[in-house]
């Protein structure tokens, strides 16, 4: 039994860095590129092995050199991958990520590839079931993470959406999520409220929780985060660094923390402090699922 289920996509990230992201028409020669685990549900799922929590990764890879890739590279964090589906008539899942090395801020296509087709029918529900925390976002087909965290919720798993990225939900699709994380980009989307303070975060909580979600977490970038149940709120500061190298995955970073944190059952405020140590860490390396820190390093 894994303490926490994630499912969604694992692509191949190809990152490359220079002194700017190029404009339309624009070539420039940068000075290094890399190629390593990436997709939201991949990073997630890594950030909490990482962490030492115990967890199974629920996705789909093509039968090709980039899902032999994802396999290896998952099991080398010790990552449950025995519930990922295989398929021959799809291609494994490819990020093109171009990275300012000056700002560390980033522009990404991603195609995401087989898991596009992946159907609830072709998961094993049980995996789920004996989950403490169930985490996903919105990179396979909405159908599907929708059953999936009705399951949950029925099962008595708690279940965490990150909402990315955004789009349009059913009614129904927040009456299921416990934890709801969207960063401000996306709290605009399901909310209209350009969020430029503390003020405005809880106004964007306050209509996110009249949705049905029970908690809310929004991420805040460098200025922190802001989390609501409807009786407390809470916002924390992002962590002062000084060597900002890349912010890929430092909301999957976040996502990946809090999930360990509350399958530990940590208290909601040593949970967000922990999630948020967790998302600046990551953005002191170059790359998002490799730039995932241990939890030796969050001292």
């Amino acid at each position: 039994m894994s303490d926490i289920s994630v499912l969604g996509i694992f692509v191949a990230d190809i990152s490359f860095s220079g002194k700017k992201i190029p404009s339309v028409g624009e070539t420039i020669l940068g000075d290094s590129y890399n190629i390593g685990p990436g997709g939201k549900g991949c990073n997630q799922a890594i950030a909490i092995s990482r962490l030492g929590g115990k967890v199974n990764f629920i996705s789909k890879l093509g039968q090709d050199d980039y899902g032999e890739l994802a396999i290896s590279k998952l099991k080398k964090d010790n990552i449950d991958t025995s519930k990922i589906i295989i398929s021959d008539k799809h291609q494994t899942g490819v990020a093109g990520i171009l990275v300012d090395k000056n700002t560390g801020k980033n522009a990404i296509n991603v195609i995401v590839g087989a898991p596009s087709t992946l159907k609830t029918d072709e998961i094993d529900l049980n995996v789920i079931k004996n989950s403490q925390i169930f985490l996903t976002q919105l990179e396979i087909p909405k159908e599907t993470t929708f059953d999936c965290l009705k399951f949950a919720k029925d099962n008595g798993v708690t279940t965490i959406l990150n909402p990315a990225p955004a789009s349009t939900l059913s009614k129904e699709f927040f009456n299921y999520i416990d934890y709801f994380t969207p960063n401000e980009t996306e709290a605009e989307f399901y909310t209209g409220i350009k969020i430029r303070n503390e003020k405005e975060a809880k106004e964007a909580s306050t209509k996110l929780l009249n949705l049905g979600v029970k908690k809310v977490i929004i991420t805040l970038g460098e200025k922190g985060l802001f989390y609501s149940d409807g009786k407390e709120d809470i916002y924390i500061k992002a962590l002062d660094l000084k060597n900002v190298l890349d912010t890929t995955g430092a909301g999957d970073a976040f996502n990946g923390g809090l999930a360990f944190a509350l399958s530990q059952n940590k208290p909601i405020e040593e949970a967000l402090n922990l999630a948020n140590k967790v998302a600046g860490l990551s953005t002191t390396k170059f790359g998002a699922g490799k730039s995932m820190p241990l939890l030796k390093d969050l001292d």
